[in-house]
């Protein structure tokens, strides 16, 4: 099959630029090994009738008014501002710490004069700011970190805080307000119709054709191509040789409970110190869907299986420089998104990042004048083993 560009992956990354390509006037193939488009986003109704999602909960925010003005053109939003709890000494306290979580448990009474003291008090300075425990002990010290971060992050991630970069506990910054809000972001919502139906929409173009349950390593002999869009694991695509990049995964246990309004406050709860389980959420709160019952999500992160996220360390990073090389060699072929780029991207930075790419491509094929004949899209450099 022959087409201007090739796109692998129907997720956030590959349904943007399929969009902005075929917008263009290209013609563009997306494909995905999965039977459905959204990538890890996809959403659906269980066999209940409840708007679930089956690979763990996304929750859309983003500061940048160009990227929530760019999806709103293929969805509607339902204002949500996500609010999680942590279960930490017996009681359901806010996450990130803020001034209310701390009164809770230490039995204080503290307010915005006086919280940033109380952090100043426990908090272990650190020099140097390397890893993820450094963050969290220089600013609010060794029991804080103990109850929240430390048991959590070692199921998350395999590994203590003081493996990882600083970059992973930065995502969640302690306050010295009220604000139980998980995030911060100028603009929080959801798509009111779900994300796959917001994919759809992004998907519905006369210049795109899409195609599930393709898996791009079996069958690019065929998929001909004169530009290829990858966004699976860039190890991956170079037949992992020179090793393979950490990827941590999860398993998912959903649950139905018949004739239940509510099963927890808030959408999600986090268990930092209990159970093999990092957090359970209630779809119900995200999406607001009226229902007799609900569903929930158990997660329980693993090595194994389907890869959502790299594993930010310094020897990792040293390991991807190395497949960033190859790909920089890689003319017919751009490389964008989380998986590709060995970045813990959220869904609007995935979205940026393919805005970008799609300009990259743009101008690398020149297609108002380009006549060459497609190629496949499969690896030429000298470079690679096991082809």
């Amino acid at each position: 099959m022959k087409t201007d560009v090739l796109v692998v992956g129907a997720g956030f990354s590959g349904a943007v630029v399929a969009r902005q390509l075929a917008d263009e006037g290209l013609q563009v193939l997306v494909i995905d090994k999965r039977d459905h488009i959204g990538g890890n986003a996809h959403d659906r109704s269980d066999a209940h009738g409840v708007l679930v999602h089956p690979y763990g909960p996304h929750i859309f925010h983003t500061n940048s008014a160009r990227i929530f003005d760019y999806l709103s053109q293929f969805t509607e939003w339902r204002p949500y501002e996500h609010r999680v709890l942590a279960s930490v000494d017996g009681q359901l306290v806010p996450l990130p710490i803020n001034i209310d979580t701390v009164n809770r448990l230490y039995g204080m009474s503290l307010d915005e004069h006086t919280i940033q003291a109380f952090y100043d008090h426990v908090r272990e300075p650190r020099d140097t700011i390397a890893t993820s425990e450094d963050v969290v002990v220089d600013a609010v010290g060794r029991d804080l970190y103990a109850k929240f971060f430390q048991g959590y992050t070692r199921k998350q991630w395999g590994l203590d805080p003081s493996e990882l970069s600083a970059s992973v506990a930065a995502r969640v910054p302690a306050r010295t307000n009220h604000d139980d809000r998980y995030f911060t972001d100028r603009y929080q919502a959801m798509p009111r119709d779900g994300y796959t139906a917001m994919f759809e929409r992004l998907l519905k173009h006369p210049g795109i054709h899409v195609e599930a349950g393709v898996d791009y390593f079996e069958q690019r002999a065929r998929l001909l191509a004169r530009h290829v869009v990858y966004t699976g694991p860039i190890d991956a695509y170079f037949d992992h040789c020179y090793g393979r990049l950490p990827y941590r995964s999860l398993r998912f246990e959903h649950q139905h409970l018949a004739a239940t309004a509510r099963y927890q406050a808030v959408g999600t709860v986090n268990y930092p110190n209990d159970h093999a389980y990092t957090r359970i959420t209630e779809f119900r709160h995200i999406t607001g869907q009226e229902h007799a019952g609900t569903s929930i999500v158990r997660e329980y992160p693993q090595d194994e299986g389907e890869p959502y996220y790299p594993v930010p360390r310094p020897e990792n990073e040293r390991l991807f420089k190395r497949y960033e090389a190859l790909a920089r060699n890689e003319a017919g072929t751009t490389f964008v998104g989380r998986l590709a780029q060995y970045r813990y991207y959220n869904m609007d930075q995935c979205v940026g990042a393919a805005l970008k790419a799609a300009e990259y491509v743009l101008a690398r094929l020149d297609y108002r004048s380009a006549s060459s004949e497609p190629t496949a899209g499969r690896l030429q450099a000298a470079s690679r083993q096991g082809a």
